[in-house]
C-alpha cells in the first residue's frame, strides 16, 4: 500500500515538473518563433542572425558541461529556479532594447536568452529521473515541450495576425507576453518540493568514461550530433525561409508552422501509443528515410511548393518514435550516471544544432536547393549510424527485439 502511495506521489511530482515545462515552453516558443524577425527588424542580416544563434548555442554547450560536471542532482531544483529568474530579468532588459542602436547589448541579451533556454531544457529530464525513469516518461517530457512550444506559437500568431485581432501588435509585445508565462514557470518551479538525491560529483564525472567505454553509447552520441545538425541545416532559420524565400507573410508563416507543429505533436502521440512497428529498422525508415526522400525530390524538382512539402514533412516527423530513436539509449543508463550522461547528450545535440544553423546561414544566400542538399548529405551519415546502432543492440542477448521494451542492462555499457 505504501509503495502504491509513493508511486502516486512521484507521479504527481513529475506532473508538476511537466507543468513547469509547459509554461516555460509556451514562453520559449512564443518568443523563439519571432526572435529572428525581431533581429531582422533591428537591422540584422540572415547570416548575422545565424552566426549569433550559433555562437549562443556553442556557449550553451560550455554552460551545460559546467552544470553536468559540478552540479549535484540535489541542487537541480534550486539551480533551475535561479536560471528562470535570471532569464526573466534578461527579457526585461531585452524589451527596452528594441529600436535602439545598442548592438552589443542586443547581442548579449540574445545570447543569454538562448543560453538559458538550453540550460533549462537540458536540466528537466535529469530532474525527472530523480523521481521516475522510463521510455514513456522520456517521450512524454519531449511531447510536452513540443506541444506547448506550439501553443506559444499559436498565441504569438493570434497577436501578430492583425487580420485576426484588429490590433497593431509588434514583436516586442510578444516578448512581454512570453515573460508572463516565464514568470509562471518560475513560480511553479519554486513551489516544487523535490527530495534531495545523493550523488557525488565524482560519480557524475565518471559518466564521460562510462559513455566512451560503450560502443553503443559512443555511436549514439555521434548520431545525436548528426541528427541535430541535419534538422537545423534544413530548418534552423525557418521563419526567415518562410517569409523571405517562400514569400509568406509573418502571420501566415506563423500559422503554417503552428499547424505543422501541432499535427506533428498529434502524430507523435499516435505513433507512441498505437503505431510503433516491432521492427526497429522499419521505425527508423519511417522517421528518417521518408524525410530524406522528400529532401531529394524537392532538390530535383526545384519547385517552391515541393520545397514547402519537404519542410512540412520534416516538421511532422520530428517528434515521432523518439522512444526508439533516443529514449531506449538514454534509459540504458542507470541513475548514478544520469545527470552526467544527459549533459553529454545535450552537448552533442546543441553542438549539432549550432553547426546546422551555421550551415543554414551559409546556404541561405544560395537558395532552398542548397539548404536541403546540405541537409540530405548529412542525413546519409545520420541514417547509417542509426541502423548500425540497431544492429549493435540486437547483438546483445539480453536485449529484446523492440527498443520500446528495452531496459537497463550493465552489459550494454561494455564491449
Amino acid at each position: 500500500m505504501s509503495q502504491k502511495r509513493h508511486k502516486t506521489q512521484n507521479s504527481r511530482l513529475a506532473n508538476r515538473i511537466l507543468v513547469m515545462l509547459a509554461f516555460f515552453s509556451i514562453s520559449a516558443g512564443l518568443w523563439a518563433n519571432f526572435r529572428q524577425l525581431w533581429l531582422e527588424e533591428n537591422g540584422y542580416l540572415a547570416t548575422e542572425i545565424s552566426t549569433l544563434t550559433s555562437i549562443a548555442t556553442f556557449l550553451s554547450v560550455g554552460g551545460i558541461l559546467l552544470v553536468g560536471w559540478k552540479l549535484k542532482p540535489s541542487s537541480l531544483k534550486t539551480f533551475m529556479t535561479g536560471i528562470l529568474a535570471f532569464r526573466l530579468a534578461n527579457s526585461a532588459v531585452q524589451l527596452g532594447l528594441n529600436g535602439t542602436d545598442q548592438t552589443f547589448l542586443i547581442n548579449l541579451c540574445t545570447i543569454i536568452e538562448i543560453f538559458t533556454s538550453y540550460i533549462i531544457v537540458a536540466s528537466v529530464y535529469p530532474l525527472l529521473t530523480t523521481i521516475m525513469k522510463s521510455n514513456k516518461i522520456y517521450s512524454k517530457r519531449k511531447l510536452v515541450e513540443y506541444l506547448f512550444r506550439d501553443v506559444g506559437v499559436l498565441i504569438g500568431g493570434l497577436m501578430i495576425g492583425q487580420s485576426m485581432t484588429g490590433l497593431g501588435v509588434d514583436y516586442n509585445v510578444c516578448l512581454a507576453v512570453s515573460m508572463v508565462f516565464l514568470a509562471l514557470a518560475m513560480i511553479v518551479m519554486f513551489r516544487i518540493k523535490v527530495k534531495p538525491t545523493a550523488a557525488s560529483s565524482k560519480v557524475q564525472q565518471s559518466a564521460f568514461k562510462y559513455v566512451f567505454k560503450s560502443r553503443v553509447q559512443t555511436f549514439y552520441m555521434l548520431y545525436a550530433f548528426l541528427s541535430s545538425t541535419s534538422f537545423a541545416t534544413a530548418l534552423g532559420l525557418k521563419m526567415l525561409i518562410m517569409t523571405n524565400l517562400l514569400e509568406f507573410s509573418a502571420s501566415t508563416a506563423t500559422n503554417y508552422l503552428l499547424i505543422a507543429g501541432l499535427v506533428g505533436d498529434i502524430l507523435g502521440m499516435i505513433a507512441l501509443r498505437y503505431f510503433t512497428p516491432k521492427n526497429d529498422y522499419i521505425t527508423m525508415t519511417l522517421k528518417f528515410g521518408i524525410r530524406f526522400g522528400a529532401y531529394v525530390i524537392a532538390v530535383l524538382a526545384d519547385n517552391p511548393f515541393v520545397f514547402l512539402l519537404a519542410f512540412t514533412w520534416a516538421m511532422l516527423s520530428e517528434t515521432a518514435y523518439e522512444d526508439v530513436s533516443d529514449g531506449c539509449y538514454i534509459n540504458l543508463v542507470d541513475n548514478r550516471h544520469q545527470l552526467g550522461y544527459n549533459t553529454l547528450k545535450h552537448v552533442m545535440n546543441y553542438l549539432g544544432e549550432a553547426t546546422g544553423v551555421l550551415f543554414c546561414g551559409w546556404m541561405y544566400n544560395f537558395g532552398l536547393g542548397a539548404i536541403l542538399s546540405c541537409a540530405a548529405v548529412i542525413m546519409v551519415f545520420q541514417m547509417g549510424i542509426a541502423y548500425y546502432l540497431i544492429h549493435l543492440r540486437h547483438r546483445r542477448r539480453r536485449v529484446r527485439h523492440s527498443a520500446s521494451r528495452l531496459r537497463y542492462d550493465e552489459r550494454l555499457c561494455e564491449d
